[in-house]
């Protein structure tokens, strides 16, 4: 049975945006000096990156409706889809940044990333119960293939899980396979992901712009780009940790600060969504003009997304689509 390594979080934006984050293994304080010192440098601690065909295995515990678990199986979809060079911007475009990181490693013999959706396995009968800890996460991960594979825990609404909506929304790590996840060795490791539904527990919290903050500025909140603040929040969630697992796997890739708190890809770019950004406002976005939701990027069947900045290690800024 796989236990638990490691794991990176996705903190709520606003609490790092307004700089009143306390140190802890999920939050990493934002101080008015950090702000002043320039831009950001991300270290490259050594270890592998994800390469090659990895198939996105997603695990989903509790209740989603059928319209929900499609708002996010589109999304793993976009990310290397080629049919959408004409509707720019687009999820596959935003993706390809990540490309950034892969380019300066330069690893040997690898070959690039393509992520793809792989199999998709439904316990909607709460097998472990309706509140979960870190390693009952990982026993979930696990059921997932493991060989060449990120497994992707997604929580339905009523699940409670440990530090969610108290200091993260997701997590990602990694945890040593099982002879039954078809992995090469016993000491073999596979990826996984966790990002919790705070459509009920937390929303102001972990799917903010698309409900009114917890703290900091009260704009208005944005309309969803698929009408659910709960997935559409779990896509951007999804997302950042996404792209820290691409980068950053197995706690000895690309990241800067402490290895207990990292700030990653996305995670070093909170609240930013479009030029423009700043504490309270996600920056400058397109909005559909039937429904009024906004968003940044599109998807395969017509989807729409809204998507974190990336930190692009070439300029050290934090890079939206255009």
């Amino acid at each position: 049975m796989a236990f638990f390594v490691s794991s990176h979080f996705v903190l709520p934006v606003l609490v790092l945006l307004i700089s009143i984050n306390r140190l802890s293994s999920a939050a990493r304080v934002l101080s008015m000096s950090d702000q002043t010192q320039g831009p950001l440098l991300f270290q490259y601690h050594n270890g592998p990156l994800l390469t090659g065909r990895i198939s996105v295995n997603l695990i989903w515990y509790g209740k989603f409706r059928p319209s929900q678990r499609a708002i996010v199986s589109d999304f793993i979809a976009s990310v290397s889809s080629r049919k959408l060079a004409t509707a720019q911007p687009s999820v596959a475009t935003w993706w390809k940044a990540t490309e950034k990181y892969f380019n300066l490693v330069k690893q040997k013999r690898a070959s690039p990333l393509l992520l793809s959706l792989g199999t998709q396995i439904l316990d909607e009968k709460y097998s472990l119960g309706r509140s979960l800890s870190d390693k009952q996460i990982v026993k979930l991960a696990s059921k997932g293939g493991q060989k060449d594979a990120i497994n992707v825990v997604l929580t339905s609404s009523d699940v409670a899980v440990e530090g969610f909506c108290l200091n993260k929304c997701g997590t990602h790590g990694s945890a040593l396979g099982s002879k039954s996840g078809n992995m090469k060795s016993k000491n073999s490791r596979f990826a996984y992901i966790w990002v919790g539904n705070s459509e009920t527990q937390c929303p102001g919290y972990c799917a903010w712009p698309f409900h009114q903050p917890i703290y900091g500025p009260q704009n208005p909140p944005l309309v969803a780009p698929n009408n659910d603040v709960g997935l559409d929040g779990m896509v951007i969630n999804l997302a950042s940790l996404l792209a820290g697992t691409a980068t950053n796997p197995f706690g000895n890739g690309y990241f800067q600060g402490p290895k207990e708190a990292p700030l990653e890809a996305a995670s070093a770019c909170p609240g930013i969504y479009g030029k423009g950004a700043y504490p309270g406002y996600a920056g400058e976005l397109l909005v559909d003009s039937a429904t009024g939701a906004s968003y940044n990027a599109r998807g395969v069947n017509g989807r729409k997304y809204l998507l974190p900045a990336l930190f692009d290690p070439s300029t050290s800024t934090c890079s939206t689509l255009p």
